[in-house]
């Protein structure tokens, strides 16, 4: 009876051992299967670079903490770092880079995660005006420790020939300034300022075109007057022998203009196209007697009417038109120019007469003229306003004995 006992009880534990292993077993697989079954697949692009992963992460931050990134604030993370992971989640981290961002020479360090330069610069709330100076490009791409510069523009004044007109450029001097509006400059222009200053804000630039050209005249020389003595006539008496001839000379100018409008003139040469020839005046020597009286009074007041007469009287100068400052008897009248001369015809009044002019008071016949014929004087004046004040009028002359 004992025997059979113990074999049974042997049977039943060989059994319950093997049940045991299994149940062991069963669990172990069915464990595995379910810790399996906890992972999570997701996509995470990475700058740019997408991946397909299995993760046990609960959320976003755990995830990225396995793929030994520690996200920036100024990093992009799509979703947030708290949302829980599941199933065909799509994560995106992209790094920001660190630039340096420079307006107007005030530098600012910053971490973005712009793609473009102008991407940043919207980011930033910084506006770029159509003129204003950017580098790199808007269109650049941005890198990790680039340097962005931006200069404003501002308005300057530019007057080139007189012609004045508002153009917008950058911080730069007068020559790059001149550059990048397409200017060139002639041999002779003048620059104001100088092209190595800085160009400011509301300042005016000032271009001076000069040209220098060559001008040729022609001018008439005025005639000799000659004396001579001449004992056929009476004392004192005047006679012309020869009316002498202007002659022509050529004179060649160098003219600079600036803007269009002559400043300077000067002369380079002269060249003699025809000569002058003088006029020759013969001065009576002849020394007349008295013719015996007829014994009848003299009307002194008869005599004093002869020499009283109307004339029309005109003015001039110097300096008019054709004139060389030289009387036809020799008196320099640019160099005396307070002196009373009138010009006559000889024929009427004879040249040296002193006489009274009405309105214009004592002077001396000294000059003639070639519109100057009969009853018709020319006053002589220093200056241009007299002369033109003067005018034309009929006046009474008294030619003095």
């Amino acid at each position: 009876m004992l025997p059979n006992r113990r074999k049974w009880l042997d049977l039943w534990r060989k059994n319950a051992t093997v049940a045991a292993s299994g149940f062991l077993a069963i669990s172990a697989t069915t464990g595995v299967a379910g810790y399996e079954m906890a992972k999570d697949d997701v996509t995470l692009t990475i700058n740019g670079k997408k991946q397909e992963i299995c993760t046990y992460a609960k959320d976003v931050e755990k995830l990225l903490e396995e793929q030994g990134i520690q996200p920036r604030k100024e990093d992009y993370v799509y979703p947030s770092l708290n949302t829980p992971i599941t199933d065909d989640l799509h994560i995106i981290w992209e790094a920001s880079k660190e630039v340096t961002l420079t307006i107007d020479g005030k530098k600012k360090k910053m971490w973005t995660t712009a793609d473009t330069v102008g991407e940043l610069l919207r980011s930033q709330h910084v506006a770029v005006g159509p003129h204003d100076k950017v580098a790199p490009s808007l269109s650049a791409k941005v890198q990790k420790g680039m340097n962005i510069g931006i200069e404003r523009a501002f308005p300057v004044r530019l007057n080139v020939g007189g012609k004045q007109q508002q153009v917008w450029t950058t911080s730069t001097t007068v020559a790059d300034f001149l550059k990048q509006q397409g200017i060139l400059l002639g041999q002779w222009d003048r620059i104001e300022p100088s092209l190595q200053e800085t160009v400011k804000a509301g300042m005016t630039v000032y271009i001076v075109r000069i040209k220098k050209v060559t001008d040729v005249v022609e001018e008439p020389v005025d005639f000799a007057v000659v004396t001579k003595r001449d004992d056929s006539l009476p004392k004192g008496e005047r006679r012309v022998i020869a009316p002498g001839e202007k002659g022509k000379i050529e004179k060649t100018y160098e003219v600079t203009l600036e803007n269009g409008k002559e400043v300077a003139r000067k002369l380079l040469a002269t060249r003699t196209i025809k000569e002058s020839k003088p006029r020759i005046v013969a001065i009576g020597t002849k020394t007349v007697h008295p013719v015996a009286s007829s014994g009848r009074p003299s009307s002194r007041g008869a005599d004093q009417a002869a020499k009283e007469f109307y004339v029309n009287a005109t003015a001039y100068t110097a300096y008019c038109e054709g004139c060389s400052g030289i009387t036809s008897t020799g008196i320099n009248l640019r160099q005396n120019p307070s002196v009373k001369v009138i010009a006559v015809d000889p024929s009427i009044i004879p040249l040296g007469s002193k006489v009274y002019v009405e309105g214009y008071g004592y002077a001396i016949a000294a000059d003639t003229g070639s519109s100057i014929r009969g009853y018709k004087i020319d006053v002589f004046f220093p200056e241009r306003s007299d002369a033109f004040g003067w005018g034309r009028k009929r006046v009474k002359i008294r030619v003095l004995p």
